[in-house]
């Protein structure tokens, strides 16, 4: 799906400079809706955790995306769609060639357990983690730390997007897509920490934001299929990760994001 999605939005940029100018095709006034799923790499990343019996920071940690197997369930099951990892958006072209969303894209983020990392700060409470550590060595173990934002590392955003199209054939039309956009993210981080029990619910951690190419293959100007390229910045200085809400991680990193969707481009009171 990757090299698909980046193989046609190569083919739309290098169409872009070699086709002339083109009259837009009349999107004012125009809704769409658009479902599909994503894939992601996160750049690694300091994590900071505090509470009231440690302050110590994670250095250079690696995360990876979490992929659902491709089938009719999870992916085609009304009651489990939004198990795999996913993009929503709803947009409205104020003119012809610019269009308002908003959207969740919901991606997943792991940090991958066996890694050994440097770590700086203190930890006390009677662990078997317990001590000052200046760069020291630390492995990642379920018995040290759980960290996934896997349920998920949603980023509820607005975008503005420039549109133009660049081909078209009978029924068939191509468009050349760009934007850029911010939001919040509210995930629901899966952690244990310590000896601390397991803490798994929705919160309100921090912002985001992002630019993306994108190249819209459309039949009749209505149903349509879109690989997108979409480059992010997340802050998340609050994110909770126990029963307490003294106990906070912080972290922030740059995540490249390739997705497909389809949609359906439409009017409201129109057929």
């Amino acid at each position: 799906m990757k090299k698909l999605s980046l193989l046609f939005l190569i083919l739309i940029a290098t169409t872009v400079f070699a086709q002339e100018e083109k009259e837009s095709s009349g999107r004012k006034g125009t809704f769409y809706v658009y479902w599909g799923w994503n894939g992601s790499n996160f750049a690694n990343a300091d994590i900071q955790f505090k509470g009231n019996d440690y302050d110590f920071t994670l250095h250079n940690v690696v995360a990876n995306d979490r992929q659902s197997q491709f089938g009719l369930d999870p992916y085609f099951n009304p009651l489990r769609i939004t198990i795999p990892q996913y993009n929503f958006r709803l947009g409205y072209y104020f003119n012809n060639n610019w269009d308002v969303s908003i959207a969740v894209d919901h991606m997943k983020y792991v940090v991958a357990n066996g890694q050994t990392v440097k770590t700086d700060g203190y930890i006390s409470g009677g662990t078997a983690y317990d001590g000052i550590y200046t760069n020291d060595d630390i492995v990642i173990s379920n018995d040290f730390l759980l960290f996934e934002h896997t349920d998920g590392l949603n980023y509820v955003n607005t975008e503005l997007r420039y549109n133009k199209t660049i081909f078209q054939q009978g029924k068939f039309d191509i468009t050349a897509i760009a934007g850029a956009g911010f939001g919040i993210l509210y995930p629901r981080t899966n952690t244990s920490l310590l000896n601390n029990a397991r803490y798994d619910e929705f919160h309100l951690a921090g912002y985001g934001i992002d630019a993306l190419v994108s190249g819209r293959l459309s039949y009749k100007n209505r149903f349509f299929m879109q690989p997108e390229l979409k480059l992010g910045y997340i802050n998340m200085p609050n994110i909770r990760t126990t029963m307490s809400s003294d106990d906070i991680a912080k972290q922030h990193f740059t995540y490249t994001q390739w997705n497909i969707v389809f949609g359906y481009l439409f009017e409201l009171g129109k057929k």
